[in-house]
């Protein structure tokens, strides 16, 4: 549930003179039981999308085409990732803000979540965030 829990995934890519395959699978590749797969297409390199932290949710994050970053935070610190590559993920554990930017013109950002959509588990304002990861800090260190 923190910075360091945030970390780059490189899957195995197949091909031949034919293209490339990307084969990934939940519980395995992915490190949970995938409930849910959506994804972000068509918005402006200057959007940002996510600000929210989910409660319950997990996340793998992978520009399947074009590019984007994803700024992640903690409520201590926050770490920039480049997905720039389609055998590339980000994955995220729960209670990480997340924002999602920089979107090349060609990119289609794949989520996979853990948990199946439920609007209660998202934090959506920033600083009520940050008043639940200071407890989580206080009540970790005691």
């Amino acid at each position: 549930m923190n910075i360091e829990d945030c970390r780059l995934l490189e899957f195995p890519q197949r091909g031949d003179e034919r293209g490339h395959l990307v084969a990934i699978e939940g519980c395995g590749d992915i490190p949970f039981e995938i409930k849910r797969v959506f994804y972000i297409y068509g918005s402006d390199r200057n959007v940002v999308r996510g600000r929210h932290a989910n409660n319950n949710s997990e996340f793998v994050l992978i520009n399947v085409s074009g590019t984007s970053k994803v700024k992640v935070d903690d409520g201590r610190k926050t770490k920039i990732f480049d997905l720039d590559r389609p055998h590339i993920g980000i994955y995220l554990p729960r209670l990480v803000w997340k924002d999602m930017y920089d979107f090349s013109e060609d990119s289609v950002l794949l989520c996979l979540s853990s948990e199946h959509y439920d609007a209660g588990e998202y934090i959506r304002d920033y600083d009520s965030y940050l008043e639940i990861m200071k407890k989580h800090w206080e009540e970790e260190n005691a």
